[in-house]
């Protein structure tokens, strides 16, 4: 199972679902009282944003193989763990799965079936046309991590008041892509990223200026739907307060020490979700 499990990149899965569900928190705004339908919704659409992600990861390994053998020499697809014919398999099951899944859902919530239909058609756009095309790929990214919150949102009845949190993601996202592009410009195949095509300092004003704006975006909850003086805003500006220290730390250093800027975006990422939690408490 461990080959498996890299493969679809786990921890990514992991956290799809989590945004998703707090998504839905987020919306419903009664913290985990929430009724035993919505749990069911939100159950449902999470899986639905994990099979797709991990049908996307895999569909990524097969199509990114060559340069794996540079970039990532250890993945299950570049070591032989997992046969091409195996992963090729396995992508199309977990994208008819995220599919499938999502249906009872939609059915009740139209809007659901249109972010679905939205995300599947760019992450597929991604693979196949824009990956190669660098900086739209990123934003491509970054629209697809927006977009899970939206779904949440959308699962529970209300995408709308997930519209700050999605260009937060959308925004932390970029930069963190932006940063792995970097990483991997020496060994990335048949790609125009923006660090080959403008530079490493290019790359790294583009990388810190989404930070810049997803730290500004960072206070509107509390001037939208959060009172500041309240506990949960005492909490959110506690936690957003600490993942904007992250993420300033995740592109202080750029374009040096790489690998350590963008895990510090994924540390930064993992406690802005607490902060999003924490206003469904609201």
């Amino acid at each position: 199972m461990r080959p498996a499990l890299r493969l679809v990149r786990a921890g990514n899965v992991a956290v799809s679902f989590v945004g998703t569900v707090v998504g839905g928190l987020v919306a419903r705004a009664a913290g985990v009282s929430v009724p035993p339908e919505i749990w069911l919704f939100l159950g449902l659409a999470g899986a639905s944003t994990a099979l797709v992600t991990a049908g996307g990861n895999v569909l990524n390994d097969l199509l990114d193989l060559d340069g794996d053998r540079t970039n990532h020499p250890d993945r299950p697809l570049v070591t032989g763990e997992i046969s091409v014919r195996t992963a090729r398999v396995l992508t199309a099951g977990l994208f008819v799965a995220g599919v499938g899944v999502a249906v009872p859902v939609a059915l009740s919530y139209p809007l659901v079936g249109g972010i679905l239909a939205v995300a599947v058609a760019s992450l597929l756009g991604y693979e196949f046309r824009l990956k190669a095309r660098g900086f739209e790929g990123n934003l491509t990214v970054a629209l697809l991590t927006g977009l899970v919150f939206l779904y949440g949102g959308a699962a529970a009845g209300d995408a709308l008041v997930l519209a700050p949190f999605a260009a937060m993601a959308f925004l932390a996202t970029l930069s963190r892509e932006v940063i792995k592009d970097m990483e991997d410009v020496r060994g990335d195949v048949g790609r125009s990223t923006l660090p080959q095509t403008a530079g490493m300092g290019a790359a790294a004003a583009v990388a810190r200026g989404t930070v810049a704006s997803a730290i500004v975006l960072s206070v509107v909850p509390l001037f939208w739907f959060v009172r500041p003086l309240s506990g949960v805003g005492i909490m959110y500006v506690a936690l957003v307060g600490a993942a904007d220290g992250t993420f300033v730390e995740s592109v202080r250093h750029l374009p040096e020490r790489l690998h350590y800027e963008q895990t510090m975006s994924k540390v930064a990422m993992t406690i802005a979700l607490l902060a999003f939690l924490g206003v469904a408490f609201r």
